[in-house]
């Protein structure tokens, strides 16, 4: 055998344990990246990809010992109808309607049983299964109702309207809204030609 076929046989085993030694890694942080989103990407900068895999797979972990459920078909009905009151009342009392989506939000994961009673334990919870709406959400949690502008008050309602909706599950139109007839005096849009 030739140097040059040994050394190329030496190199196929090393690409081939390669593969294997770092494939499973590989493919279990693709995997975690697509679930978690935006949550992945954000932990990912604070704390490094290898850390973000990790504490992200502990989080799935742990929410899958919780008792998470969904909602029954009433308790659906339920929330999407106060949710229309909510929505309704922005138009009055944005500050008021933005407490109220709060606190419907936190009743709705009360519901679901996810852990209500500690805000960073709820936070890492909802990450597991509504990561895509959780974004919205802590930027929503940033905004003080009672100082904010009516613009910072209508992304509030945005963001818990989208963690609300993926909550209860309740169908939704492409701009993200509970069907209903009423949508359009629930939140006013931005400005013409933006999209809501």
């Amino acid at each position: 055998m030739s140097t040059v076929a040994i050394v190329i046989i030496i190199i196929a085993v090393i690409v081939v344990a390669a593969i294997v030694v770092l494939g499973p890694a590989l493919l279990r942080q693709a995997r975690i990246r697509r679930q978690f989103g935006p949550e992945y990407e954000r932990l990912a900068k604070e704390v490094g990809s290898k850390k973000a895999v990790a504490e992200l797979t502990a989080r799935q972990e742990r929410v899958d010992a919780l008792d998470i459920h969904p909602l029954s078909s009433e308790q659906q009905a339920s929330y999407r109808g106060e949710w229309v009151a909510v929505q309704q009342r922005f138009v009055e009392n944005p500050a008021a309607a933005v407490s109220a989506a709060d606190t419907m939000v936190w009743d709705v994961m009360r519901d679901r049983g996810y852990p209500a009673d500690d805000r960073n334990a709820s936070l890492e919870a909802l990450s597991v299964y509504h990561a895509r709406a959780l974004g919205g959400y802590r930027q929503a949690q940033d905004i003080r109702p009672g100082s904010a502008s009516t613009e910072e008050l209508r992304t509030a309602m945005l963001g818990y309207r989208a963690l609300f909706l993926d909550l209860v599950g309740a169908p939704a139109s492409p701009q993200g809204a509970v069907t209903t007839t009423t949508e359009s005096a629930a939140v006013p849009p931005k400005t013409a030609g933006t999209p809501r």
